[in-house]
């Protein structure tokens, strides 16, 4: 961990000296010795640095909403090349190539804090050795190491021996507690954002090799920090867990208010505003009425969760319009009830095995009326005929005595001149 901090050592100054800025300020409330000063100051630094990467952050769902309008076209292919996987991976790459869309790009946030974290560690671990850096000297050494975080210090790490520890004026029981518990809690935290973000707001009729990625890192990353944790020092340990808290709470909002098309989130966001929306009679706030407005656009193409929103409006005799707004309408109401009707004629109600038995029994029993009357009804019809015959005004073998070649059944006479 040493080596690879050194490598982002260009940056530990301006680290160290935002660090000593926000220490001024909280030192001059709550002490400049105490861990509190010390604690806030990195705390205030994740803040600074996280609001920095905002752009990055709408980048990122910009990106997402890209992979999300492509979910279509990538469940053609997988339909398409469902026995080729290779064949798949690579329509997959040319649709990403071809849109401009990057599946990798949720992970720009983390690639850009990264040199910031490591010159964080480069810092601390500095003044765990009693070693001046950046901006940072005699006197502010003195005092971060004298700094404790609920009774750990703000350099020690779990793995420190018992001898170290004590120099620092601490025990290694309240450092191995201390940085336990926020090891756990910073994985948990990793843990939560990453489980949030695939059950709550990802499209599951779609499976992409981006969904299979973030899977996995929902079980690695936290494996990782577990591990990695009990080396870092209790001011990285404080700056990791800070930031997780801040993704994780920054991942909710995303999920509340931009939720994934098709995700159990969106699910969630149209329900609440289709019951605003029915309560009050319009679509008040205009980010509301931009997703109403692309909801409309897609017409046919609308998923399932859509497609129930507009049903639901239709039901309380509401239209959305192309603009967002809604309009009462009558003929919405209608619609959406012979929709209801015909969906229930289209599909039955299931029969119980009995009845269906005594349904086929009673067609059965039918059947065989039906046949037996059939049957006397030709015998009737049969034995009325050759009763019939005898009175037809001819003899009965008069057929049989036509000519050969002779017309049965009444002769047109002769012309005289032919007689």
């Amino acid at each position: 961990m040493d080596t690879i901090a050194s490598l982002f050592s260009f940056i530990t100054w301006p680290v160290s000296w935002v660090i000593v800025q926000f220490h001024k300020v909280y030192g001059a409330v709550f002490g400049p010795d105490t861990g509190w000063a010390w604690g806030l100051s990195i705390v205030s630094l994740v803040v600074l640095i996280r609001i920095c990467l905002i752009p990055l952050f709408v980048k990122q769902i910009k990106s997402t909403r890209n992979m999300q309008v492509l979910q279509p076209k990538m469940k053609a292919i997988q339909e398409r090349y469902k026995s080729d996987k290779q064949r798949q991976s690579e329509e997959m790459m040319k649709l990403y190539k071809e849109t401009g869309t990057n599946p990798l790009s949720s992970c720009l946030p983390i690639l850009a804090q990264s040199p910031f974290f490591f010159a964080l560690y480069h810092v601390l671990s500095s003044i765990a050795d009693g070693k001046k850096i950046g901006v940072i000297n005699d006197q502010l050494l003195e005092s971060a190491r004298q700094a404790h975080i609920f009774g750990a210090p703000l350099a020690a790490k779990f793995m420190d021996s018992a001898d170290k520890i004590a120099s620092l004026d601490a025990s290694a029981t309240s450092v191995k507690i201390v940085t336990a518990i926020m090891i756990v809690m910073m994985s948990a935290s990793q843990f939560f954002t990453q489980r949030q973000l695939m059950t709550k707001n990802v499209d599951l009729t779609v499976k992409t090799p981006f969904m299979q990625q973030q899977k996995m890192m929902m079980y690695i990353f936290p494996v990782m920090f577990m591990v990695m944790g009990i080396n870092f020092p209790v001011g990285v340990l404080v700056y990791w867990l800070t930031t997780n808290v801040w993704t994780m709470g920054q991942q909710m909002y995303v999920i509340n208010q931009n939720p994934t098309p098709g995700s159990k989130a969106q699910d969630s966001y149209l329900q609440r505003l289709l019951k605003s929306t029915v309560a009050t009679g319009e679509v008040k706030a205009r980010r509301k009425r931009n997703v109403v407005k692309v909801i409309v656009a897609k017409g046919p193409d609308r998923n399932d969760v859509e497609r129930k929103f507009i049903n639901g409006l239709a039901k309380a005799g509401l239209a959305a319009e192309p603009d967002g707004t809604v309009v009462k309408s009558t003929t919405a109401v209608a619609e959406a009830e012979g929709g209801a009707s015909l969906a229930k004629r289209q599909q039955p109600k299931r029969q119980t095995k009995a009845k269906r038995q005594s349904a086929t029994a009673q067609q059965g029993t039918a059947a065989k009326a039906s046949e037996d009357s059939d049957s006397k009804t030709s015998l009737e019809k049969k034995d009325e005929a050759q009763d019939a015959k005898p009175t037809a005004g001819k003899p009965a073998g008069s057929a049989r005595q036509a000519k050969s070649g002779q017309r049965k059944g009444p002769q047109r006479p002769k012309h005289p001149s032919k007689k």
